[in-house]
């Protein structure tokens, strides 16, 4: 026999905080009797998705967690992991320069970024010649902007995904220059 896939999809909430584990273990109970119920967990928003057939369908399955294992639930409209990319090519300059008392901080670097096709995530990849930018420092310079990706764009805050960086140009200084100062760069 088959069975329908499910249309529609919410977003379940426990009403207190000791129904959480109660929700969990019924809702893995009636999908075993209801085989067009769906639940899980977002792995982004952390949030229960409930899938079913309806509205009717999963207010019914709320109904029946309350009554079978005195949990409660609110159905809600889940959050979407919205993602930003660029559309074309860009050059960028970044600088940290911090000088106080003792020895200071010095990074410099040109990056040129583009977009990449949809679902490739992000590549690093290092053009710089004639020693702009010190070997030991590129490393760097790459764990800045994998870990600055995911903090968002500009646009409106959500992670960037499908670009690549290519570092192209930069400068250093012979005491001030460390690896820090090249990854906030």
């Amino acid at each position: 026999i088959r069975f329908p896939s499910p249309v529609l999809s919410m977003a379940a909430k426990a009403k207190t905080k000791g129904d959480e584990d109660k929700i969990g273990q019924g809702l893995a109970r009636l999908q075993e009797e209801d085989p067009t119920l769906r639940n899980t967990k977002e792995a982004e928003t952390g949030e229960l998705i409930v899938a079913g057939m309806g509205e009717v369908h999963l207010d019914i399955i709320a109904e029946r967690l309350k009554r079978k294992f005195g949990a409660e639930m609110t159905l809600d409209t889940p959050k979407v992991p919205y993602r930003e990319t660029i559309k074309g090519t860009v050059k960028v300059e970044g600088r940290h320069k911090k000088q106080t008392g003792g020895r200071g901080q010095f990074g410099h670097v040109w990056i040129e970024m583009s977009p990449l096709p949809t679902g490739s995530g992000f590549e690093f990849e290092d053009k710089v010649f004639g020693g702009a930018v010190p070997r030991q420092f590129i490393p760097a310079v790459e764990k800045g902007l994998r870990e600055g990706l995911p903090e968002g764009g500009i646009l409106a805050g959500f992670p960037l995904v499908d670009l690549k960086c290519s570092l192209y140009d930069g400068s250093s200084h012979s005491v001030d220059s460390s690896e820090m100062a090249f990854k906030i760069a």
